[in-house]
């Protein structure tokens, strides 16, 4: 397959470099290049936004992962976990809209750290031909469950 490049749309900014990014009660900042504002026109109508990044700062890729960390629990692929260590470090997570001023976006459980580049927003939910799509019926396997 051929290589492809992406051009960050933004960086996260982080009250403090020594927040604890799982913490996922803290307000970050998004901020957008300025010459992207106008396409952000709109994003504030929606309580919940994807934030999709670049975790630049991860080293090591990992292919068998133990879930959860427990010792005796049978290792899954990567794939089957959100573990940062994919072969590429992509982060998505679904954060609360609080609010956007010009080219900045205020959100809440941004698990992204102190200057990590963002790639892309997308609205939640996904919607086609005017009708919501979300999903409520799911399954997770027996490891991610608490007893």
């Amino acid at each position: 397959m051929k290589p492809i490049q992406i051009k960050p749309i933004g960086i996260v900014e982080r009250q403090s470099p020594d927040e604890n990014d799982k913490d996922r009660s803290l307000i970050s900042k998004i901020v957008i290049n300025e010459g992207l504002t106008k396409a952000l026109d709109g994003i504030e109508d929606f309580s919940h936004i994807y934030i999709i990044y670049w975790m630049d700062k991860i080293k090591d890729i990992i292919y068998l992962y133990h879930p959860g960390k427990i010792q005796d629990s049978k290792p899954v692929g990567i794939f089957a976990t959100r573990a940062p260590i994919h072969p590429n470090p992509i982060g998505l997570t679904i954060v609360e809209l609080i609010k956007r001023d010009y080219n900045i976006l205020w959100v809440k459980g941004l698990d992204a750290l102190d200057n990590t580049p963002v790639l892309d927003i997308k609205p939640y939910p996904d919607w086609e031909h005017g009708v919501c799509i979300t999903i409520n019926d799911f399954r997770i396997p027996k490891w991610l469950k608490k007893n």
